[in-house]
């Protein structure tokens, strides 16, 4: 770095020695202000000054790492100038050739951000980090060049132009000293395996190096060891010999298996006695002369911290003592706990709530000030908050103020739950089908739902209001009130309809719920010009009104409302009808949805869903036509329009010489495996296979009129700024003559 100082310094400078400073002036002075200035400066106006003492004054400025060069001018009548010339200020970061549009990349490998100043040193450190960066991805032989550019005003545009190395390909890997396993069997725990044949292909190897988990690899090797009881199982560091001229690699592990161990004794020693020993034992799964596991000694281990911070114990430890015995490969496997205190909470603090009041978030949590802690309650909160479907993500973080009380941070990240509805598809008959609607699950951040749609299809309309509120005057009590005017196609006539609804709810337990509800409708029919009506019952299709009761009940421990990871829903309800109307009958829904996270098996946040739905109803004397059921498209089976999968009676005016009369039980079930496209976007891509049955008695598989099909296909799942939003393309599988397939259907704003 250029240090000038002024004529006056470098040619006369015997006049500056033992000169009286009479004033001191900056120019080109930005990032400091003048009074900071001359505290760093170390004297002032009317102090006797030397060459040294402004020699010292420049490089403390320098010091501040604002500058680029300094110089002072000293004239004759006593006033001294300091000159800065300062580092241009970065005002576009960019990336080309490698991972140009990931933020994430440049915050934490680049580390330089818009407004810092443009500095050597912290370019050069950058190049290192992005090279070190791709060489954990396995590619060697990586440049990085750095292009700068001044623009305009002054500042500049730093760009990164990264040229990629090569990917080192793992050609042959070996294991020496395995015989109690089989080393096939380690591709399921280590990172760096074999390229196999077709490697590019999915769910083959494609022998790609990862240096990043190169050096973890041989302790995966060991861990699953353990697994089988090998505890003394020693794994070397891969010996890894690279082949430059062509980017390929050979590893090799050696391995010490020694023997596996049982266990000869199981036992809990609390340092201080504060849970029941028995009640520990037993949530022990470890058994005694049984082969050791360490994966499930793990699962013991959190079991019985959990067991004991529900005590308030909030910084127990559960500490692992295993007493091997080498001349009989037995181990006593002992858990030492340390309760330490038992922990009250000091305080709760929320953050990142924009929309939502505070008094929503409280009240789904099971912990508050003054509480005794519990790390289940803790757990549950956390879930209890993801099944809002407020927020796109929250936690609660710890914060640990003495050794007897800890405030909860809870941080939420706000999502939107106000959305436009969409839904429809594209059908093999009915061509392009459209419905739109408008709601907010959470008006004005007070947790109430209200919800307008005027929805308009090819083959429904529907105008309605309703507004719900789940948790009444912050209570258990949920309420809510709709009314509603549809009309809806069945491919063979159209119901029209008009009522209302209102019921009451009422939370038991934080996973179980129950409802009561009253719904009275007025019903008629049309149809088309060549509806045969004496084909069906005389009394199919009068006008009809339904006044009926229903009463639910629901089991719900998901942790999350739109995108559920774990858990599982089963709802039950039971709707009577009859009380005043014409309608006279008994319906009855089941509903069962479980999700399993499956990234500690994948190492990828994939989700595998089940959901199956059984409906029945019951004749009491009058059950029309429009309120049986019918099966097709998303919510049964995909691949078939919605509400064409129907027992049918002939006829003849008909086009194909049947017609739809709805069935009286229906099951369906969809097997569903969700992941992750394009995480930055919130896109994840779903595989699903669908499969359904529809009759007067479903478990009659000789009726004639007994319906079963099924479907696959593939889905986007994207959360957009306006809302969740499915795609799904469906084929129908052995579609039968007659058939109504949909290729592909659409919807917004439902849950995944």
């Amino acid at each position: 770095m250029k240090i000038l100082l002024s004529f006056l310094l470098v040619v006369l400078t015997t006049n500056i020695y033992a000169r009286v400073v009479k004033t001191i002036d900056y120019n080109g002075l930005i990032h400091l202000s003048k009074p900071v200035a001359l505290r760093i400066l170390g004297f002032g106006e009317g102090d006797d000054i030397d060459k040294e003492m402004v020699d010292k004054a420049i490089k403390k400025y320098f010091d501040q790492g604002y500058f680029n060069d300094i110089w002072t001018e000293f004239d004759e009548k006593g006033k001294l100038t300091f000159y800065f010339k300062e580092k241009a200020i970065i005002s576009k970061v960019e990336l080309k050739g490698w991972k140009e549009d990931d933020d994430e990349v440049k915050e934490s490998v680049i580390q330089i951000k818009k407004g810092s100043l443009y500095d050597e040193k912290k370019i050069e450190a950058a190049k290192k980090r992005i090279i070190d960066a791709i060489s954990q991805e396995g590619k060697i032989d990586s440049v990085v060049e750095v292009e700068t550019t001044y623009l305009e005003n002054g500042s500049v545009k730093v760009t990164f132009v990264v040229n990629e190395g090569e990917e080192i390909i793992i050609k042959k890997l070996q294991y020496s000293g395995v015989y109690g396993l089989d080393p096939d069997d380690f591709d399921d725990v280590i990172a760096n395996k074999e390229q196999e044949f077709m490697g590019w292909f999915w769910g083959q190897n494609d022998g790609k190096m990862s240096l990043r988990d190169l050096e973890y690899d041989n302790l995966r090797i060991r861990d699953y060891y353990m697994q089988y009881g090998y505890l003394d199982a020693k794994v070397d560091e891969p010996f890894v010999r690279v082949d430059f001229d062509n980017y390929s690699a050979d590893m090799s592990y050696l391995i010490s298996e020694g023997k596996p161990y049982k266990i000869s004794k199981i036992s809990v020693n609390q340092l201080v006695h504060v849970a029941d020993d028995a009640k520990l034992r037993d949530a022990i799964s470890l058994k005694k002369d049984e082969t050791f596991n360490i994966k499930t000694f793990r699962e013991d281990s959190k079991k019985i911290k959990t067991l004991v911070a529900d005590l308030g114990y909030a910084f127990v430890q559960v500490v692992p003592d295993l007493k091997k015995n080498k001349e009989n490969h037995t181990v006593e496997v002992v858990f030492k706990v340390l309760p330490g205190e038992k922990v009250r909470i000091r305080n709760v603090l929320i953050s990142g709530n924009n929309r939502t009041l505070d008094r929503v978030i409280r009240r789904e949590l099971y912990l508050g000030p003054n509480d005794i802690y519990s790390l289940t309650d803790l757990t549950d909160s956390r879930a209890a908050l993801g099944r809002l479907g407020f927020f796109d993500g929250n936690t609660i973080e710890e914060k640990r103020i003495d050794n007897k009380t800890m405030d909860l941070i809870v941080k939420v990240k706000e999502a939107p739950t106000g959305n436009i509805q969409l839904g429809g598809g594209y059908g093999s008959y009915g061509g392009i089908l459209l419905s739109i609607g408008i709601n907010d699950r959470n008006v004005w951040g007070s947790g109430i739902n209200v919800g307008v749609k005027a929805e308009k299809s090819q083959t429904t309309q529907n105008y309605s209001f309703n507004i719900s509120n789940p948790r009444l005057n912050d209570s258990d009590f949920s309420g809510n009130f709709s009314i509603y005017q549809s009309a809806t196609d069945y491919i063979d006539y159209s119901v029209l309809s008009t009522g209302l609804t209102m019921g009451i709810g009422h939370r038991f337990t934080r996973y179980i719920s129950g409802y009561i509800g009253y719904g009275y409708s007025s019903n008629s029919y049309t149809f088309g010009d060549d509806f045969n009506a004496s084909a069906y019952d005389i009394n199919a299709f009068e006008s009809y009104t339904k006044s009926s009761v229903t009463v639910s009940v629901k089991w719900d421990n998901t942790d999350d409302f739109y995108l559920p990871r774990k858990g599982f829903t089963l709802s039950q309800s039971i709707e009577k009808s009859g009380l005043g109307g014409t309608a006279n009958f008994i319906k009855a829904r089941t509903n069962f949805s479980k999700y399993y996270g499956l990234e500690d098996i994948l190492g990828f946040d994939a989700i595998f869903r089940y959901k199956a739905r059984y409906y029945a109803i019951i004749d009491n004397g009058y059950i029309p036509l429009a309120e049986k059921f019918y099966m097709g498209g998303i919510g049964s089976v995909r691949g078939y329009q919605a509400y064409t999968l129907s027992p049918t009676v002939a006829d003849a005016t008909a086009v194909d010489g049947i017609r739809r009369v709805g069935g009286t039980q229906t099951f369906s079930n969809n097997i569903e495996l969700s992941m992750p496209l394009i995480p930055k976007a919130k896109m994840r891509i779903v595989a699903f296979a669908d499969w359904g049955m529809i009759s007067d008695n479903v478990t009659d598989n000789l009726l004639t009129n007994n319906i079963s099909r099924a479907g696959y296909g593939l889905g986007l799942e994207w959360f957009s700024p306006v809302g969740p939003i499915q795609l799904m393309f469906a084929r129908p599988i052995n579609p039968q003559d007659g058939d109504q397939t949909a290729t592909f259907e659409f919807t917004m704003g439902q849950r995944f």
